[in-house]
């Protein structure tokens, strides 16, 4: 059993029948009237994200979700596969199943499936991806204004905001929880 008092970020529990995961939560104390925790929750299953008000003494089911590294291999139209570090298993995952963050990814990058009960609900792609600069505009000399970026398409085919100094063919570092360009690798 698990309190509202005891919700962070990621923590998983079932209510009401289904399972949802705390994806932002604030322990509220108002000056008049009780405390409470107001939390932003995704159900893992449907992929809906809902805002809702709890009581902090309110108890709930852990629900146990299954966080599982496997590497990505390959994909097929609209089917991407992976295998398991262990029995070289390969799971093919449906597209609509994985989070926008995955266009970072690359074939043989170690990621963790969740799945809940058998059934694969998301894949969380590491925090940090290092990917090669294939097309940008080359920067100009004396173009040096604060923080001006311009766009930059990666090996993956995604299109990040890099700073001017980055050129193709290099390689940088992006951060996939925000989708931006972190450093230069």
């Amino acid at each position: 059993m698990i309190t509202a008092g005891d919700f962070r970020n990621g923590v998983t529990f079932e209510e009401d029948g289904q399972v949802l995961q705390i994806v932002e939560f604030q322990h509220v104390k108002p000056g008049k009237g009780a405390a409470f925790v107001r939390t932003k929750t995704k159900n893992v299953i449907t992929g809906a994200v809902v805002e809702k008000s709890y009581n902090p003494t309110a108890k709930f089911e852990n629900a146990f979700v299954d966080r599982k590294d496997m590497e990505y291999s390959y994909s097929d139209g609209d089917l991407y596969y992976f295998m398991d570090q262990e029995s070289y298993e390969q799971v093919p995952i449906n597209a609509s199943t994985l989070p926008d963050s995955f266009k970072f990814v690359k074939e043989q990058t170690i990621c963790k499936v969740c799945s809940y009960k058998g059934t694969v609900f998301t894949v969380e792609p590491p925090k940090n991806i290092t990917l090669e600069v294939t097309h940008t505009e080359p920067g100009v000399r004396g173009d040096t204004a604060t923080n001006t970026q311009k766009p930059a398409t990666l090996e993956t085919g995604a299109e990040v905001r890099v700073p001017l100094f980055i050129n193709e063919g290099d390689k940088i570092i992006i951060d996939t929880e925000t989708g931006k360009y972190s450093a230069r690798a």
